[in-house]
């Protein structure tokens, strides 16, 4: 495993270097969007209102505190499980040309082919850091498709060494998630065997 520091926009080679495990920092723009974003853009044929081309989307619903100026600070912005958007990602990086997904879990077949054909990558972040991520980012440069309403909507976001994100899918379609799921089963049935002796309910 390695550890790289990005800045967006990134190129294919940046993402071609990453495989799963290493962990990734990126610099640059994030732009929220959970479910409605992508069945806008996949499904309804919209237009992503925002160049997200070599940088990165967040499945993430921030909360958002509006200042007396207008504009927005992120009180919170944690990751939503990334297998929501699973039957659109695909497309949806076809679409933006967006490099790197940051969310949580896993991702399935569809979006490993995805990360393949755009030489993308899926991240995870920690969950239960939601707070230290807002404080990660360092401005809310705008909002759109805020008709959504706020956890829906594409907030456009600067950050600042923003992670620490997982490679869980590489742009050559390693999967870590479904990778460790193998490992863990085949570690699980001498572990259950050897407790079963001792505990007549597990048998």
């Amino acid at each position: 495993m390695s550890t790289y520091e990005l800045t967006m926009p990134v190129s294919d080679e940046d993402i071609k270097k990453l495989k799963v495990g290493d962990v990734i920092f990126i610099t640059g723009t994030i732009v929220t969007g959970r479910d409605d974003v992508h069945h806008r853009v996949v499904k309804q044929g919209k237009k992503f209102p925002v160049d997200i081309k070599g940088k990165a989307i967040f499945h993430a619903g921030p909360i958002m505190k509006q200042n007396d100026d207008g504009s927005y600070k992120v009180v919170s912005v944690g990751p939503t499980t990334s297998m929501r958007m699973e039957s659109a990602q695909a497309e949806f990086l076809a679409k933006t040309g967006c490099k790197i997904i940051i969310g949580k879990g896993g991702m399935g077949p569809k979006t490993t082919q995805g990360c393949i054909d755009n030489v993308a990558v899926h991240t995870i972040f920690p969950g239960g850091c939601a707070v230290i991520a807002a404080e990660e980012v360092t401005k809310v440069s705008g909002v759109e498709w805020l008709d959504l309403g706020m956890p829906e909507a594409a907030w456009i976001l600067e950050a600042e060494k923003f992670g620490p994100l997982i490679v869980s899918i590489d742009s050559e379609g390693n999967n870590l998630i479904d990778e460790n799921k193998v490992l863990f089963a085949e570690r699980k049935g001498p572990v259950v065997e050897r407790i079963a002796k001792k505990l007549d309910f597990l048998e």
